[in-house]
């Protein structure tokens, strides 16, 4: 994944857990998965906005 290897993965989580807490880690990997969640969300429905503005443009 990107290049990295696991002792860089394990360096990486272990500043993490010093910096944040290891309680503050799974509420941060919620909220950002709530927020790629949303952003993806928005994603598709912008595209199928698009497409119906499109479709009235072309009538």
């Amino acid at each position: 994944m990107f290049g990295l290897g696991f002792p860089e993965m394990a360096v990486i989580a272990f500043v993490a857990i010093l910096i944040f807490g290891p309680k503050k880690i799974p509420e941060l990997g919620s909220a950002l998965g709530k927020t790629l969640r949303g952003f993806k969300d928005e994603m598709k429905n912008d595209s199928d906005e698009t497409d119906y503005e499109n479709e009235q443009e072309n009538r």
